[in-house]
């Protein structure tokens, strides 16, 4: 795939920022085909929501400024 980030840029990528260009496409690949089939993919949406940690920025602040700044609220 190299002949193909040299093709995107027009030139050659000294410091190679696509390496992954080819894991990128085929991704891509792979979940336009799963989109497809519009069950599987709601199925797949409620169980990525479903397994999703609680998060809270307040929560998170307050965590923060308590243990790693050492802070009051005021």
């Amino acid at each position: 795939f190299k002949w193909m980030y040299d093709r995107l840029l027009g030139q050659e990528d000294h410091y190679f920022h696509l390496a992954d260009l080819e894991a990128y496409i085929e991704t891509q690949r792979a979940v336009g085909e799963q989109f497809t089939d519009l069950r599987e993919w709601a199925h797949k949406a409620v169980l990525n929501v479903a397994h999703m940690g609680k998060f809270s920025s307040d929560r998170t602040i307050r965590q923060y400024a308590s243990e790693i700044w050492d802070l009051e609220p005021v």
